[in-house]
């Protein structure tokens, strides 16, 4: 009887872990289908700072999306990092909206390819939300419109 009981509390744990990565689900109304967002266990260091990461995936596509959060001191940069293209959406308490990746994250690396970007959408989505966004209303956002950005 201890033995199943061992188990079965192991097999629980193991569930609730792998359980509860994923925060959210939804349609991005594109060809890429649903989406899933994870929270990544690991943070990732970029621009010599270390920034939460959030991970989405897309039903339809092969496109793994990575979403960190900058911190400033009156503003959030999500830096969206994809193999398509990068971008950075960023709430100043005033808007939600997109940007080119900023100088500081140019340095390590990043930069917006004009090649692959939609410049009709990406225009459509220099104000997304207004007033104050919050980390998991952003990641949503970002899952939902980030694709649009991308030519195909």
């Amino acid at each position: 009887m201890k033995r199943i009981m061992f188990v079965l509390l192991v097999f629980a744990a193991f569930s609730a872990l792998s359980f509860g990565k994923v925060i959210a689900r939804g349609d991005s109304n594109t060809s890429f289908g649903t989406y899933t967002i994870e929270l990544s266990d690991q943070p990732v260091m970029l621009a010599g700072e270390e920034m939460k990461c959030y991970l989405i995936s897309y039903e339809k596509s092969p496109l793994q999306v990575k979403v960190l959060v900058d911190k400033e001191k009156r503003c959030k940069n999500y830096v969206v990092i994809s193999d398509e293209l990068s971008v950075m959406y960023t709430c100043d308490g005033k808007f939600f909206g997109v940007n080119k990746v900023d100088g500081k994250y140019k340095e390590s690396g990043l930069s917006t390819c004009d090649e692959k970007l939609d410049r009709s959408d990406y225009f459509h989505q220099k104000v997304i939300a207004q007033g104050q966004t919050q980390d998991f209303d952003a990641t949503v956002l970002i899952a939902s419109y980030f694709p649009e950005l991308i030519k195909e």
